[in-house]
């Protein structure tokens, strides 16, 4: 049984504050306002949780923090910037990988809508299988 996509429920609440707020606020102000909508919707969600990095089977502590966790299966990372860069999706995917979390949302609230500022992607996203026909 698979897990339910909690990408609609955080794309929908994303939307709904960036109507309210608008565009222009700091990243922090709309981590905030997603972590409280989402928790108001009975979500477990972290925010800030720390990212681990294993180098050498050494666990080190980088400052590596995931804006959004949301239920243990999805990664959210907040941005306020004019354009995102591919280093906006490296973090993202970065993250997917070092939490063996398998969805994420990058979220750029600095639009005018915000369907324009989403992008989801999945850790190592493999194609399923061909069925023989």
């Amino acid at each position: 049984m698979h897990a339910r996509d909690l990408t609609p429920e955080v794309i929908g609440t994303a939307i709904q504050i960036h109507r309210k707020l608008g565009p222009g606020l700091l990243e922090s102000a709309y981590e905030a306002c997603l972590a409280y909508e989402l928790q108001k919707l009975r979500l477990h969600v972290e925010r800030q949780r720390p990212v681990p990095l294993v180098y050498e089977a050494v666990k080190l502590d980088c400052g590596f923090r995931a804006d959004l966790v949301v239920e243990n299966r999805l990664v959210v990372e907040c941005k306020c910037k004019e354009v995102l860069h591919p280093v906006d999706e490296a973090q993202l995917l970065s993250h997917l990988r070092l939490l063996n979390i398998p969805v994420g949302l990058l979220i750029n609230f600095h639009v005018a809508l915000l369907k324009d500022g989403i992008k989801r992607m999945v850790n190592n996203y493999r194609e399923p299988p061909a069925e023989n026909l």
